[in-house]
């Protein structure tokens, strides 16, 4: 590899030009060509959106939205560096959506719970 300062040739490896110091570009070892930046890597952190929208369509609306909220900020902390942050948004995002869970189903069996009593009392 060149230098893009002086010219002079690099063993690939080279972080800094053996003539001038300067950085060398980094390869991309899934194409083999030069990016010209250093990679870095990307922590994935589950979101939980689908969850949260589901939550919220079919379990319990105001807790749902919390949900989606928490969601939708994993990506954008896990985008600037924050993982601790990202991991702690989703954390979040999923006890929200089990609270939404949670409160479904208790409405539901209340529900239904109601219903069989005003079936077996309302004679």
């Amino acid at each position: 590899m060149f230098c893009p300062k002086c010219g002079q040739e690099n063993p690939d490896s080279a972080v800094h030009c053996s003539r001038c110091g300067a950085p060398m570009p980094m390869i991309d070892q899934g194409f083999g060509q030069a990016t010209g930046m250093p990679s870095t890597q990307r922590v994935a952190v589950g979101n939980n959106l689908v969850w949260a929208i589901l939550a919220t369509l079919f379990c319990c609306l105001p807790t749902g939205i919390v949900a989606i909220v928490y969601a939708a900020q994993v990506d954008s902390k896990a985008a600037v560096g924050d993982v601790a942050g990202a991991r702690d948004a989703a954390r979040n995002a999923a006890t929200w959506c089990w609270v939404s869970f949670g409160l479904g189903l208790l409405f539901v069996l209340l529900y239904v719970g109601l219903v069989i009593m005003g079936a077996t009392f309302g004679r």
